[in-house]
C-alpha cells in the first residue's frame, strides 16, 4: 500500500554552537510516528521545502498497513435498486414479492442480495421532514404496477388516454412499452424517485452521512482516535481500526460509486445516481472528477482533524450532486417534448416518466445555500400538472417546454 505524507511541508532546522542538528518531522500512514534525526557538523540554519502527495490521489486510506474504507451495505442496497427496477417491469412480479424486496431485503432472484439485514425501502426518503407520505408514494407505484399495468399488460391491451397497457413506436424504435392510465412507465418513475430519495437524501440530506449532524456528534470520538468499526480489505481477525466519522463519509461515498472502481471510477454503475453522473459528464465537463475528489479531500480531511476543510468538501459534493437531478430533470422534459413532437408515443411516454421521477428527486438537491431546486410542495404542484386529465397523453409539447424552461430556472444550470 502506498504510504502518503500528510503535510503540505516539510521543515529542516539546523541549530547549535559547535554542531549541527536535522530535525525532521515526518507523517506517514496517516496519522503516523514522528522521526527525529540529529547528524553533528557546524552551527547553520537551513529551511527546506517539498511539494508532497497529500491527499491520495486516490480514495484509499489506511491505518497500521490495512485499509479503512468500507461500504459493503451501500453496495448491497445499490444491487438491490437496480433489481427492484426490474421487477417494476416484470410482468410476473407480485405486489407481494415487490414489497419483500423493497421493505425486507429479500426475495431477490439474486441471493447474494438477500439475508444482509439491508434493505432499500428504510433509507427511502428517510431523512426528509416528509418521509412518511414519500415512502407512501413508492409503494403506491408498486400497487399501481401490479393491479393496473400488469393485468393490461398480460391481455395484450393497447395503452391509450385512460388506457393502461401496451404502447409502440411508429417506427418500432421502443416497443411494447408499458404504460398505466395515464401513460406513466412505473419502473421508471420508481427508479428515477430513489435518486434523489435514496441516493441523495442518503448521501447529503440533513442527518445523511455527509451533514453535520450525522457527523459532528463522533467528532470527539474521531479527534480521540476511538475506533468503532473495523475495515474490511486485508483485515481478516476483524481489527477495528476505523472511526466512526471515516466510516460515516465512506457510507455516503458508498451511495454513489459503491457498484463502482473506488480507485478509479468508470463511472455509470448501476442505474441510479452514479449512471446519470457520466450523462451529466458530456454537458459539465470535469463533474465526476470534481466530485471524486472532493469525497477524497474531505475524507483525508477528516484523518487529520481539519473540518472546516471536511465541511467545505460536503459541502462541494452536494452542490456537484444536486446539478446531476437538476440538469437531467430538464433534459428528459425537453427530450419527451421533441419525441411528443416526432410522434414516437413510446419514447415520449418513457422520457417523460424519467422526467417525472427527477422532477420529484428535485426536492431532494441542495444549492450553494443548502436549499433544494425545488421545495415538496413545488414539486408535487409540477407532478400534478403532468398527470392532469388523462396525464402524459394530455400533454402538449409547448407545456412540456414550458416545464422544462421552470426547472432549468429553478436550478439555475
Amino acid at each position: 500500500m502506498k504510504k502518503f505524507l500528510s503535510l503540505f511541508a516539510i521543515t529542516i532546522l539546523l541549530v547549535g554552537c559547535t554542531k549541527e542538528e536535522v530535525v525532521k518531522t515526518v507523517f506517514q500512514d496517516v496519522p503516523g510516528d514522528t522521526v527525529t534525526v540529529t547528524v553533528p557538523g557546524p552551527t547553520v540554519t537551513v529551511v527546506d521545502t517539498v511539494t508532497v502527495n497529500f491527499p491520495p490521489p486516490e480514495y484509499s486510506f489506511t491505518r497500521n498497513g490495512k485499509s479503512t474504507v468500507f461500504y459493503t451495505g451501500q453496495t448491497t442496497r445499490l444491487g438491490q435498486a437496480d433489481a427492484l427496477k426490474s421487477a417494476m417491469n416484470d410482468v410476473s412480479s407480485t405486489e407481494a414479492g415487490i414489497l419483500d424486496m423493497f421493505d425486507n431485503g429479500e426475495g431477490f432472484s439474486d441471493a447474494t442480495l438477500n439475508g444482509t439485514g439491508k434493505k432499500v425501502g428504510n433509507k427511502t426518503g428517510a431523512k426528509s421532514p416528509n418521509t412518511a407520505v414519500n415512502k407512501a408514494k413508492f409503494d403506491g407505484w408498486i400497487k399501481e404496477f401490479v393491479d393496473n399495468v400488469i393485468p393490461a399488460v398480460n391481455a395484450s391491451t393497447d395503452g391509450a388516454a385512460g388506457v393502461a397497457g401496451l404502447v409502440s413506436d411508429a417506427s418500432g424504435s421502443r416497443t411494447n412499452l408499458k404504460a398505466n392510465a395515464k401513460g406513466l412507465e412505473m419502473n421508471q418513475i420508481f427508479s428515477k424517485g430513489l435518486i434523489g430519495a435514496f441516493n441523495l437524501d442518503q448521501i447529503i440530506g440533513e442527518g445523511g452521512y455527509l451533514s453535520n449532524s450525522k457527523l459532528d456528534p463522533v467528532k470527539e470520538d474521531n479527534d480521540a482516535g476511538v475506533y468503532g468499526y473495523a475495515g474490511t480489505d486485508d483485515n481478516a481477525a476483524g481489527e477495528l481500526n476505523v472511526t466512526k466519522m471515516e466510516h460515516f463519509w465512506d457510507e455516503g461515498f458508498g451511495y454513489l460509486y459503491g457498484q463502482d472502481n473506488q480507485f478509479a471510477p468508470e463511472t455509470g454503475k448501476g442505474s441510479l445516481l452514479n449512471y446519470y453522473l457520466k450523462k451529466v459528464e458530456g454537458v459539465i465537463p470535469g463533474i465526476s472528477k470534481t466530485i471524486y475528489d472532493a469525497f477524497i479531500l474531505g475524507r483525508a480531511a477528516i484523518v487529520t482533524k481539519n473540518y472546516t476543510l471536511r465541511d467545505e468538501q460536503a459541502k462541494i459534493v452536494k452542490v456537484e450532486l444536486s446539478k446531476v437531478v437538476g440538469d437531467r430533470a430538464e433534459y428528459y422534459l425537453s427530450s419527451a417534448a421533441d419525441k411528443l413532437a416526432a410522434g414516437e408515443m413510446a419514447s415520449y411516454l418513457h422520457a417523460l416518466s424519467e422526467g417525472y421521477g427527477l422532477i420529484f428527486s428535485l426536492q431532494y438537491t441542495q444549492d450553494a445555500d443548502g436549499n433544494p431546486y425545488m421545495s415538496y410542495d413545488e414539486v408535487n404542484a409540477m407532478l400534478a400538472e403532468l398527470e392532469a386529465g388523462n396525464g402524459f397523453w394530455d400533454r402538449t409539447e409547448a407545456e412540456l417546454d414550458t416545464i422544462a424552461a421552470k426547472v432549468k430556472a429553478a436550478t439555475g444550470l
